[in-house]
């Protein structure tokens, strides 16, 4: 991909959308970290320009003004775009049935976000999050509802337990319903446990994987360092610091901050700034991943475009994945080694499918 009018089909559907993504979480200041409408709408309208028609926010970004603002500068472009935004989260504090992947909390999140977005139907509407609490069947046939009452286009999924997935996919499948065309996980240099079980479901579930955070929230790019991991405060809220937003959810780790190094040295070497390495490295991962750029201001995402221009070498890839390589889990640690395979193969060589 060098471009981002190289279009690329989205899982299992015939949808076609950009190579990277344009997030919008940034869309709004009401977290006190975002863009203001002036700085969002240089973005938009460079990602456009350029080709991008693959545009990502949620019902509950910036407190709704992510979706507003989106809403506002699609006015002349809605047939160009792809519009994907998310259910899940809760849109009033107290009130339990706000959030969550019911069916009335789908039904009421659409209407919210069609309202918000002044829009009559989503493109893409992904469940955000796992609930913990809500049965496969109930979100699937809501899903299917709302796909066959022309609101939804497309259905995805996100931020779940690769066996529940599965478990959806399958009974949408056996009963009919809108399958799932996408999942959005979290997934970059700093985070690839996702290549035990999400990415392999995903590719043989026909799911388009689409990344979120694909610079680890800046880290990557080579905006912290060590005195970051003890200055950064604790806490679950997502306003405030971006830094204490990262360290919050797991991110600022002595190893992430590792890996942030080798990607400053393979850097250094082709003499392209971090955070284009590091989306070069996804972009050029074997699942054919879409990354969501989410960017502050206009240079940041025109920075992030670069990435196109980057070429890696196999020994630089190597490296990058060595430096990242996630630890074996259970039970691939066990039927990956030599005497499980020469037991299970009576010591002939076949090829191995992921």
């Amino acid at each position: 991909m060098t471009a981002l009018s190289d279009y690329r089909l989205l899982g299992r559907s015939g949808l076609r959308v950009s190579p990277l993504a344009l997030g919008t979480m940034t869309f709004g200041t009401d977290w006190g970290w975002g863009a203001d409408d002036r700085e969002a709408r240089a973005m938009f309208d460079a990602y456009v320009e350029r080709g991008g028609n693959f545009v990502d926010t949620s019902v509950n970004y910036t407190d709704g003004s992510s979706e507003r603002i989106l809403g506002s500068f699609l006015k002349d472009k809605r047939e160009r775009v792809v519009v994907a935004t998310k259910f899940s989260m809760a849109r009033e504090p107290g009130n339990p049935n706000a959030g969550g992947n019911h069916r009335l909390n789908i039904l009421r999140s659409v209407e919210t976000s069609l309202r918000q977005l002044d829009t009559d139907w989503i493109d893409l509407l992904y469940l955000h999050s796992w609930d913990f609490t809500t049965g496969v069947d109930e979100i699937m046939r809501a899903l299917d509802d709302v796909v066959r009452a022309g609101k939804v286009a497309y259905v995805g999924i996100s931020n779940t337990p690769a066996w529940r997935i599965a478990q959806m996919q399958t009974l949408a499948d056996l009963r009919g319903w809108a399958p799932f065309i996408a999942l959005q996980i979290e997934y970059s240099l700093a985070e690839r446990t996702v290549e035990h079980e999400l990415v392999p479901m995903a590719e043989a579930l026909g799911l388009g994987i689409v990344p979120w955070s694909p610079l680890a929230g800046g880290l990557l790019a080579g905006k912290y360092g060590r005195n970051d991991l003890e200055s950064a405060k604790e806490g679950a809220a997502v306003t405030g610091s971006r830094r204490d937003v990262i360290a919050a959810m797991g991110g600022l780790t002595e190893r992430s901050l590792s890996i942030a190094d080798a990607v400053r040295d393979i850097a250094d070497e082709v003499g392209k700034p971090a955070s284009q390495v590091a989306i070069a490295w996804l972009l050029a991962r074997p699942c054919a991943p879409t990354p969501i750029l989410g960017a502050r201001t206009l240079k940041q995402l025109e920075d992030n475009l670069g990435a196109f221009d980057v070429v890696l070498d196999a020994s630089q890839i190597a490296r990058l994945d060595a430096a990242s390589d996630p630890h074996p889990i259970f039970p691939h640690r066990f039927i990956a080694g030599p005497m499980v395979r020469g037991l299970i193969t009576g010591g002939s060589h076949l090829p191995v499918r992921r």
